[in-house]
């Protein structure tokens, strides 16, 4: 499953709103912040249903309803940064753009770094011509470090991811990994040397883990390859992971009762889901019902929720319409995705015109202490 199309277009809204707005001003400072509230905080990405600056603002205000915080998982800009952290104004802008509108609405930001291609996540995304797809490459090396670094110095994030799903690209490439696994040490320490407070993470793929694809499976299925996880320690501040179980589960009813609980018996570490779903209508050969979204937010909250679980970010708010986002994928010669994009167009917890689904209803319960 082509999972990280939805981090991509998430940034369609970045795009839209850097044609759109240009640069709309300073971020505004939150008066109170979710993060003091004590308990897990709940967010989205921030994918609007449809490819408009409008439903992009109204994805916002939404997401300030539902939620606490959103996740921007943005691609490195490399040619930008590969010289030295104080280039790529405009990207910086556009990710401005994102901050002022999260904080317009209540929101905090969890920001990912990402190097890989969100439609696979086995390979990079928009490396410049010539450049060696390798994280031995010190091309490569030298942007990841001064674009994380400059993400720092502008917004401080409380959390901060390094890659996502990264298992996957380990076990596709595992002559590289080893490369990617030594360039996460020198910036999680470089983060640190800058902002002792920031928390440091990568995410897992969750089915990819437990050896549950048969084509990358690494040992039997439900044989968590800890070893994966736990390489990184010390330099891992909590463990997160995505989980899309629609891929593997009849139904959310079919999602074993001690599936994700393991978790809490390896570690100590504070634990967060930095993405996942599950669609409520059939696509493609995977089932799908609004009881199995209800089903599957039951088993993360009654196996991991609590206050170790520190933040939770479900896929999407709204479902995808695919008329408005094949539009401009088209104009971007990308009308090839649009198919892979449907494959996720009812995990929202809302159809694309906002009209809740019945675990919106659940999602808000357990936000609000249920």
């Amino acid at each position: 499953m082509k999972r990280g199309i939805i981090p991509a277009a998430a940034m369609l809204s970045l795009a839209i709103l850097a044609c759109e707005f240009g640069q709309v001003g300073t971020i505004p400072t939150l008066k109170t912040s979710p993060y003091d509230l004590g308990r897990t905080v709940y967010g989205f990405f921030p994918s609007p249903p449809e490819a408009t600056t409008q439903s992009v603002i109204d994805t916002y205000s939404a997401m300030g309803r539902h939620g606490d915080v959103a996740l921007v998982q943005q691609n490195i800009p490399w040619a930008d940064f590969v010289s030295g952290p104080d280039k790529g104004e405009n990207i910086i802008k556009d990710l401005r753009n994102q901050y002022i509108l999260a904080h317009q609405n209540g929101l905090e930001v969890i920001f990912v770094v990402d190097p890989l291609n969100g439609l696979n996540r086995r390979e990079f995304a928009g490396l410049p011509a010539g450049w060696e797809a390798s994280f031995a490459n010190p091309q490569v090396r030298s942007a990841f470090t001064n674009y994380t670094l400059r993400v720092v110095r502008e917004f401080h994030p409380r959390y901060l991811g390094l890659a996502s799903e990264i298992n996957t690209y380990a076990d596709t490439h595992p002559d590289d990994y080893p490369n990617y696994f030594s360039l996460y040490l020198e910036v999680y320490d470089a983060v640190k040397s800058e902002a002792p407070e920031t928390q440091v993470f990568v995410t897992f793929q969750w089915e990819e883990l437990n050896n549950l694809m048969p084509s990358v499976a690494q040992g039997e299925p439900h044989d968590v390859n800890w070893d994966q996880i736990e390489q990184y320690e010390p330099k891992l501040d909590l463990w997160v992971i995505s989980s899309y179980p629609f891929a593997i589960f009849p139904s959310g009813a079919d999602i074993p009762a001690d599936y994700y609980s393991p978790l809490r018996e390896r570690t100590s570490k504070p634990l967060a889901v930095a993405e996942g779903g599950y669609s409520s209508e059939p696509v493609g050969s995977f089932s799908g019902t609004p009881q199995d979204q209800v089903d599957y937010l039951n088993a993360i909250h009654s196996q991991i929720g609590g206050k170790r679980l520190v933040f939770w970010i479900y896929l999407l708010l709204s479902d995808f319409n695919l008329e408005s986002y094949a539009k401009i994928m088209n104009q971007q010669g990308k009308g090839g995705d649009v198919a892979t994009l449907g494959m996720f167009a009812s995990v929202g917890l809302r159809k694309s015109d906002g009209t809740p689904k019945p675990a919106l209803e659940v999602w808000d319960s357990y936000r609000n202490g249920g």
